[in-house]
């Protein structure tokens, strides 16, 4: 199997650079998770290093098909996905994302905020680790967000990074 640091932690086995596992980053309360910002790299890695954490791992194309395959993984990636749209004001129900606290949203639906960019990283990495139907559900809605009066926040340049990020292969 593989053994990379992004399958041990993924799998709950291993932990980050800080020595966190996954259930417990994805336990932390709304406030710590915007707070910290050395983890989204872990629960959502992509194929390129990150500019923000020189300690989180790339995500390899060995990864990639390790995630992809197993059914456990996807589930675990899946569990972050549904942590993170708790903290962004959504819930994954039935194959939907659904609204559940309109307060998150006013928190983040501001001008430059750095969730722009954890979103962007969301989305790609779902959809490169064979969660497309969850990014592609997450998409549906911010672009209905920002097809209201969010839209002069969120604007064109971000919605362009998250339809690519979707695209993503």
């Amino acid at each position: 199997m593989n053994n990379s640091p992004i399958i041990r932690f993924t799998s709950g086995e291993g932990t980050d650079h800080q020595g966190r596992r996954i259930d417990e980053i994805r336990a932390w309360d709304d406030g710590r998770l915007e707070a910290v910002h050395d983890y989204i790299q872990w629960l959502f890695p992509l194929p390129e290093a990150s500019g923000f954490n020189p300690y989180a791992p790339v995500l390899t194309p060995e990864d990639i098909v390790t995630i992809r395959d197993d059914p456990t993984l996807r589930d675990q990636v899946r569990g972050s996905f549904a942590r993170l749209l708790r903290f962004y004001g959504y819930g994954w129900e039935r194959g939907a994302v659904i609204e559940t606290d309109a307060s998150r949203r006013r928190a983040w639906v501001t001008p430059g905020n750095h969730n722009f960019l954890r979103i962007s990283r969301i989305l790609r990495s779902l959809s490169l680790l064979g969660l497309r139907e969850e990014a592609a559900a997450f998409l549906a809605v911010l672009e209905r967000l920002a097809g209201g009066e969010a839209g002069r926040t969120i604007g064109t340049l971000s919605l362009h990074h998250w339809r690519a990020a979707v695209r993503a292969t």
